[in-house]
């Protein structure tokens, strides 16, 4: 029996980084500070702004080079509109990963790094210094038209994917950019909303995934479009020098996102570091802000010291812009995007017919992107390169067996032995979507899997989609989401029986959007829109985050909701079994830690992998208290009779909850219940804590 050893790192942990990272900012600052020494007054001026929109500004002369800036988490968007190509010698091709919602669906830390590392080595391959990305912010609701770039509902998944995709894509020397701070949890006229958020909920829901890849030693932060409790976050002191600074402990650079401040005079005095793209008309120059007395010339050095501070500290006025010798990477950067979608496929549902094994089988494919590879658009789109389609993939799969309609009548449904139906979305920056999908192809679905029982739904989509009229008539729902440029290959596989679904649900999907926390976050008569137009018009609204803590499965299990498909789902064609769950120690004690082991054994035929989830959750909170979070998980991978000992740490700040009055973590002494399972509704033991 294999032992692994799992430590839980809790999301209320504020560690501050490590005393090598320390000196090495601190050396970064002092040389920016002698750099800044050596700067005109105009040479300052011209560094609080981007150029050519994708570039921090350079003054050649005195050893400041341009830096290039690109989108986004899952690759390199290709941008073949640069106003100055000059400035950079585009990629020729980019690899085109798995959205990040689909890794999220890994639940593999070790994956994430992996992921980061590729992205970070075709970036260093581009002379790309900064990677835009990644995006973390918490999937709020299902409507968010950049949910597929995020890391799905729950914070400490979140934290510990983005620690990993940190470390490894900084590790190639690409730095990366961590967005969107701060509450940026919908896009319906993202510039003209202001998000209220309570103490509690910033602290235990949007700013966990933020810390953990600041303490991972992220380089960049990005502001958000949004507001925050009235004030527009990328040049609110009190987000940038209150919550980021002085809280977060970030020493880095931030920027803004794209031509969202409107008050330069605030902006310079918010702590923020530089205005992108830098082409707008802000109202009035620093010139004139100087002259009026309204800021000095500490101020401007004030501003942009970070941002030369960070360009130091990762070597970027130093070192070769180009490593051409790492595109011979791409192949294996290839293998870590099929991987991806491979262990990121959720199988939600299967009444037996999945995997198609035998030969012979009548198979029709029909549905939505056939032919086209599904993607999120907007920043984050990355194209890639010998892109495999669905009828591809199905046909190199199955060969013969796959008949390609995609307009069937009712006697090709009927006359199949096996139906797959895609179905999905395309999901667009700025433009919200409803849960529900189309009438005319929730009615396609509802005709294939009444037309016939043997029916299997693909699902790909960068969020949650209403399935609710169908699910329950379709044999077998599997969900892959956007999966990149290869990622049909594995779902065929996954489909045929040759490789073993292991992903699970990073958020959980609702029966009706009505069930959401979020339900009613858009404005009273708001209409949907396809394409994003004057939005400076549209009045600014309030979004108050009335669930507070209560986000996603912790709304659902609180409130009693149950959601269609629960936060951690996801089924396998093997069985496993969680046994001999124990606690080291009945009772813990202030800066503690106690040890949960279980054993997991695969009682199947195949090999599979199964993600084990710890939930912690407060007996009689003072509070209100999520019924149970996650605290732990841990994916495994076993052969068929196989066992192991999965182990857990609890520290006593795993216990805690921020109480806002005053204004730090606590943990009440009392009882608390640890929950053992394969996802938030499938539990399988519960054990007892006492906190002293």
């Amino acid at each position: 029996m294999k032992k692994i050893l799992f430590s839980l790192i809790a999301t209320s942990c504020l560690l501050s980084v490590t005393a090598q990272q320390q000196i090495s900012w601190e050396k970064a600052y002092m040389q920016a500070d002698k750099l800044i020494k050596t700067l005109s007054l105009d040479e300052k001026i011209s560094l609080m702004r981007g150029y050519s929109n994708f570039f921090f500004n350079g003054i050649p002369e005195k050893g400041i080079k341009y830096i290039y800036l690109s989108d986004a988490t899952q690759g390199v968007n290709m941008r073949n509109n640069l106003p100055d190509p000059t400035m950079v010698k585009q990629l020729e091709r980019s690899v085109a990963f798995p959205a990040p919602i689909m890794l999220a669906a890994t639940f593999d830390p070790s994956l994430s790094a992996e992921y980061g590392k590729a992205v970070g080595e075709e970036c260093r391959a581009g002379g790309i210094e900064v990677l835009l990305g990644p995006g973390l912010n918490i999937y709020r609701q299902s409507q968010c038209a950049r949910n597929f770039e995020y890391f799905g509902e729950d914070p400490f998944l979140t934290a510990r994917m983005i620690e990993s995709y940190v470390k490894a894509m900084q590790s190639t020397g690409t730095a990366a950019c961590l967005k969107h701070f701060v509450a940026n949890n919908t896009e319906f006229y993202r510039r003209r909303q202001n998000s209220i958020v309570d103490e509690r909920a910033l602290n235990e829901i949007y700013l966990p995934g933020f810390k953990a890849g600041i303490d991972a030693g992220v380089a960049a932060v990005m502001t958000s479009y949004n507001q925050l409790d009235g004030e527009w976050t990328g040049q609110s002191e009190k987000v940038i020098k209150g919550l980021l600074r002085d809280k977060l402990g970030f020493q880095g650079v931030v920027m803004t996102d794209w031509n969202s401040v409107t008050d330069w005079e605030k902006t310079i005095k918010s702590g923020q570091n530089i205005e992108m793209p830098g082409s707008r008309d802000l109202g009035i120059t620093t010139q004139e802000l100087l002259s009026q007395g309204k800021i000095t010339e500490k101020d401007i050095e004030q501003m942009i010291r970070p941002t030369l501070a960070t360009c130091i500290a990762f070597g970027f006025y130093d070192r070769e812009k180009y490593k051409p010798e790492l595109l011979a990477k791409f192949a294996d950067h290839e293998k870590t995007a099929y991987r991806v979608a491979a262990e990121g496929t959720v199988l939600l549902k299967n009444n037996g017919i999945l995997p198609l094994t035998a030969k012979g089988k009548r198979i029709l494919l029909t549905g939505q992107f056939l032919d086209e590879i599904p993607r999120g658009r907007g920043a984050a789109a990355v194209k890639g390169y010998d892109n495999v389609s669905l009828k591809q993939a199905m046909q190199q799969q199955f060969g013969n067996d796959i008949t390609v309609i995609a307009q069937p009548t009712e006697a090709d449904l009927k006359g199949a032995d096996v139906v797959i139906y895609n179905v999905g979305t395309i999901d667009v920056e700025g433009v919200e979507r409803p849960f529900a999908l189309p009438k005319q192809i929730e009615n396609g679905i509802k005709t294939a899997v009444k037309s016939n029982s043997n029916t299997i739904v693909l699902v790909t989509s960068g969020s949650g989609i209403r399935m609710t009229d169908w699910t329950n008539d379709a044999a077998a729902v599997i969900y892959g989401w956007y999966p990149g440029q290869n990622g049909f290959r594995a779902i065929a596989k996954i489909m045929a029986g040759e490789l073993n679904p292991c992903g699970k649900l990073p958020m959980s999907i609702e029966r009706e959007f009505s069930d959401s926390p979020a339900y009613g976050y858009m404005p009273r008569d708001a209409q949907f829109y396809t394409e994003l137009r004057n939005e400076r018009l549209i009045q600014v609204y309030d979004i108050p985050y009335k669930e507070s803590v209560l986000v996603g499965y912790r709304w659902y299990d609180t409130k009693k909701i149950a959601p269609l498909y629960p936060f951690g789902h996801g089924l396998s064609y093997t069985t496993f079994e969680i046994s001999q769950p124990k606690l080291s120690a009945s009772k813990i004690v202030p800066d503690g830690s106690i040890k949960v082991t279980a054993t997991l054994t695969n009682t199947g035929k195949m090999k599979g992998a199964e993600v084990v989830q710890l939930y912690i959750g407060e007996r009689t909170p003072s509070v209100v208290r999520p019924v149970k979070e996650l605290k732990g998980f841990r994916k495994v991978h076993l052969t068929p009779g196989e066992k192991t000992s999965v182990e857990f740490e609890v520290n006593y700040s795993d216990l805690a909850y921020w109480d806002d009055k005053i204004h730090d973590w606590k943990v009440n002494p009392g009882m608390f219940d640890l929950y053992i399972g394969t996802s938030s509704a499938d539990i399988k033991h519960k054990l007892t804590l006492e906190a002293k």
